[in-house]
């Protein structure tokens, strides 16, 4: 081909994208650049998880990541990194000290770890299990009076079989091709949450109803006390193979019921307990449980960060995802991964010395894994209360939220949460990243993280379409979520593709089209449940 020719080729394809939306490709190049070739995410995701571990909120732990953030944004140039305070939150509760062993019929260890917010055991106690399963309301009376002193197995005998799925999974253009399409008659798919199996406080065939199990729960944490349970044990959500998924056995909440100590076990090592006490063959357990909470301080802290804009400085371009995580592990995909890439972003940006001419701001939030307390508690003081929709003059002038936080899987595309107007607009933006898989706009609204605040008061808020990888058969809220399960290509393709957005979005002549405002109380969840993160088929 000739020179002539392959210059008029090239022509005929930046054309159209040109006339759809003007895309620096020549500043798209430096910044892949800079984060495929001097990427600092993976040291970012280092000190998150193997240096400050496990980061529940209101915990001194969360705090020293939180001081540790600022300081390396203030390092990258990110102007005014602080710590927001908000709340009340609540209290926050950590562990210091662990063991659970089986001691008789003969000794075995126990592969488990503690629930949050429950009670520690005054050093090491022992006693003989009790399956106990207490899944109904009715089960109390079932087992009154024969709890005291006993470790209690809260679960019935789990059935469990040979996996034959894969644990890892990247998405196939069939699926992302799936993706791209409206479902009929919607604009968002329709989650089926009518029934979940097994849940307690809901009896087969009834429609699920978290204020329901939240409230048997805590009659069933009292009744627990009340009894003398000596402590629980439970297979958690679910697990298999030495992977335990499993989150709070209390609550962040003072005014709620305090469970005695209640550990999270493998379903192996659960089941054969419940076989040896099946076959009347008694079964002694010994743990050890140094808890602690953490009364002093009521309210959590978001970090902030800033890199000022030029003519339209008083416009804003958000990035954030959540640095809490639960205990079991360091939180590494869940969601130390999207605070290492956000962190990635703002050096990125500022790296590269990018005139923009929209503030950005980084918001790393609190609270997230109680139920996106932090990023709602955000957008109620700057933006809107989602219940009553008086906004605030910041409202006018935030131009796009981006939000990273479905793990190590590396972009696929970007869920538009129901807004058509800005399809166009993404495409030409992810164009320049075909080459790293990035293609799938799609209308769907995806559920479970902090986009839905901004939403929920007509933001423009936005998750990215992420590969599953691990996220739901081994990592979310799990023992091995932990930084060996991260895949360092992914978290430099994603900060590449964040980065660029942000560009793009900061650079825009317009800001991006929104969805008409909500109204008020439309999108005010009762209480402060949130609904649950994407399944790894990203419907």
């Amino acid at each position: 081909m000739s020179c002539r020719s392959t210059v008029a080729s090239l022509l005929v394809f930046l054309l159209p994208l040109s006339a759809e939306e003007k895309v620096d490709l020549q500043t798209v190049h430096r910044i892949r650049t800079e984060a495929f070739e001097r990427s600092k995410v993976m040291d970012h995701l280092f000190y998150l998880t193997d240096v400050y571990g496990p980061r529940l909120s209101g915990t001194p732990a969360f705090k020293r990541a939180a001081d540790w953030t600022v300081k390396r944004l203030s390092e990258s140039g990110v102007s005014s990194a602080r710590l927001e305070k908000w709340g009340p939150y609540g209290r926050g509760w950590s562990y210091s000290k662990f063991s659970v062993a089986q001691i008789e019929p003969v000794y075995s260890p126990i592969i488990g770890f503690p629930m949050a917010f429950v009670s520690g055991t005054n050093g090491p106690v022992h006693g003989e299990v009790l399956p106990a399963s207490i899944r109904l309301e009715p089960d109390f009376e079932k087992y009154r009076g024969t709890l005291r002193g006993k470790v209690v197995l809260i679960d019935p005998l789990q059935d469990l079989q040979p996996q034959d799925w894969p644990q890892q999974a990247r998405f196939t253009d069939a699926q992302l091709g799936e993706f791209a399409m409206a479902p009929e008659g919607t604009n968002s798919p329709a989650r089926n949450q009518s029934t979940r199996a097994g849940m307690p406080g809901i009896a087969p065939g009834e429609p699920f109803d978290m204020a329901k199990v939240r409230a048997f729960l805590d009659k069933r944490n009292k009744f627990l006390v009340e009894e003398g349970a000596l402590a629980v044990l439970t297979v958690g959500t679910r697990n298999d193979g030495g992977t335990i998924f499993a989150t709070s056995g209390g609550s962040y909440d003072p005014k709620r019921a305090t469970p005695p100590p209640m550990i999270a076990i493998s379903a192996e090592h659960y089941n054969r307990m419940v076989r040896l006490q099946q076959k009347g063959i008694p079964v002694q357990v010994q743990l050890e449980l140094a808890a602690e909470f953490f009364d002093g301080d009521q309210y959590a802290y978001n970090v902030i960060g800033e890199i000022p804009g030029g003519k339209k400085a008083e416009e804003i371009v958000m990035i954030g995802a959540h640095l809490d995580s639960w205990h079991g592990a360091t939180g590494a995909t869940d969601n130390a991964a999207g605070s290492a890439i956000m962190i990635e972003v703002m050096r990125i940006l500022k790296a590269l010395d990018l005139k923009m001419d929209r503030t950005v701001r980084i918001g790393l939030w609190s609270g997230e894994e109680e139920g996106l307390l932090g990023s709602k508690a955000y957008v109620k003081a700057h933006f809107a209360d989602p219940r009553d929709m008086v906004v605030k003059p910041e409202h006018s002038r935030l131009a796009a939220y981006f939000n990273i936080d479905n793990g190590t899987g590396k972009i696929r595309g970007v869920y538009i949460q129901g807004n058509d107007m800005v399809r166009p607009i993404f495409e030409s933006w992810l164009a320049p990243f075909k080459d790293l898989g990035a293609t799938t706009v799609s209308i769907r609204k995806t559920g479970g993280t902090d986009h839905l605040s901004f939403d929920a008061v007509g933001l423009p808020g936005f998750q990215f379409i992420q590969d599953p990888v691990e996220y739901q058969t081994r990592t979310h809220h799990s023992n091995m979520d932990v930084y060996d399960r991260i895949v360092a290509d992914d978290l430099k393709q994603m900060a590449a593709i964040v980065a660029s957005f942000v560009y793009d979005a900061a650079t825009r002549d317009e800001m991006l089209p929104r969805k008409p405002l909500p109204k008020p109380g439309e999108n005010a969840r009762p209480g402060n449940a949130a609904p649950a993160k994407p399944a790894a088929s990203g419907n």
